[in-house]
């Protein structure tokens, strides 16, 4: 009798947490930024949540990658994180061919033009490298069991790292980008605000808006929604499954590009395996918010950065991760579809 009390117990204690889990969480956050506060005042709160939109909105760009191809054939395509890592060295190559260091810090007008050429070129050729990583290592083995595109996945990421690690070497590599866009842009209070900061969000929130623009009102992004909810009835319907399900590596590489090129434009340097360890906190951010939900994990990339930023400075910048990895976990056990996720099989 008390263990089936004690069964009974946990199991309600489980529903609680399960339902209310949103809720729970931006307590726990909420908690966090208060937490900062008394810490170190307001000046230090407003600097940590500053870094934390700016870091945020570059796992987003990221996390969307991560769930539109979920979305689409239900594969963790753990090789992205390494595409976008792939991605900041295509810029960093083209800046350097074209002499766009130059150009972007000796007036305005060379800023626009350097970034009217760097992000297109750089979102293209990583457009390219996500069609053809899908065409060579994913497409026969759509209908494989889901260990074998797994496996593949990870072995072209390694794959990946290796060829930028004997290309680039093990070190850090300066990009010169940090020095693109300097000043401040406007300070609340004693919080400064450079204009770096409202790059990187005005950015990442104007792509992401576009993507959603993109798949509501055109009529390939209507395909996308039908392959995702219904592969075989769009099929018959017409659609052309191959060319969608590329277009989608195509777009979700392409932003991964467009992520790189902010982080470093605001960081300033690349490393051969920067990709693995923004790659899974990407992740994390699209399975927060709910994977192949591109809403979901837009939001969940701006939650992610706050819980690594705000958790980070409570605890220790060394526990930063840490607690990314915990929150996965607690996901993963309590809300596997996500904040804002549904079934795969209603999803729509």
């Amino acid at each position: 009798m008390l263990a089936g009390r004690s069964a009974s117990v946990l199991r309600t204690a489980y529903s609680l947490l399960s339902n209310n889990f949103a809720a729970l969480l931006l307590l726990a956050i909420l908690g966090a930024i208060i937490g900062v506060l008394h810490q170190g005042g307001p000046t230090l709160m407003g600097q940590q949540m500053r870094n934390a939109i700016t870091l945020g909105a570059i796992y987003a760009l990221i996390a969307i990658g991560y769930t539109m191809v979920y979305g689409i054939i239900e594969l963790i395509n753990f090789a992205h994180g390494d595409v976008f890592t792939l991605s900041g060295f295509y810029a960093f190559l083209i800046a350097d061919h074209f002499g766009l260091n130059a150009l972007a810090t000796g007036s305005g007008g060379g800023l626009v033009l350097a970034l009217a050429i760097i992000f297109p070129i750089s979102m293209v050729l990583a457009g390219f490298t996500g069609v053809l990583i899908e065409r060579v290592a994913y497409r026969r083995l759509r209908d494989a069991p889901r260990l074998a595109p797994l496996i593949t996945a990870i072995g072209v990421s390694f794959l990946i790292e290796g060829f930028m690690l004997l290309f680039f070497g093990p070190d850090n590599v300066a990009t010169h980008q940090a020095s693109w866009i300097t000043g401040q842009a406007f300070r609340l209070g004693a919080v400064s605000v450079g204009w770096t900061d409202v790059f990187v969000v005005t950015m990442a929130l104007v792509l992401m808006f576009a993507l959603g623009a993109f798949v509501t009102r055109t009529r390939l992004g209507k395909a996308m929604r039908s392959t995702a909810q219904d592969r075989q009835a769009a099929l018959i319907c017409g659609i052309n499954i191959n060319r969608t399900i590329s277009t989608t590596f195509f777009i979700g590489s392409a932003l991964a590009a467009a992520g790189a090129i902010i982080y470093s434009v605001n960081y300033g340097d690349l490393k051969w395996n920067l990709g693995f360890h923004v790659g899974i906190i990407a992740f994390t951010a699209a399975v927060l918010g709910g994977i192949g939900n591109i809403v979901g994990a837009g939001v969940g990339g701006f939650l992610i950065g706050l819980i690594y930023v705000f958790g980070g400075s409570l605890a220790g910048g060394e526990w930063s991760e840490s607690l990314i990895f915990a929150v996965l976990v607690l996901i993963l056990t309590f809300r596997p579809v996500g904040l804002f996720g549904v079934e795969v099989a209603t999803r729509s």
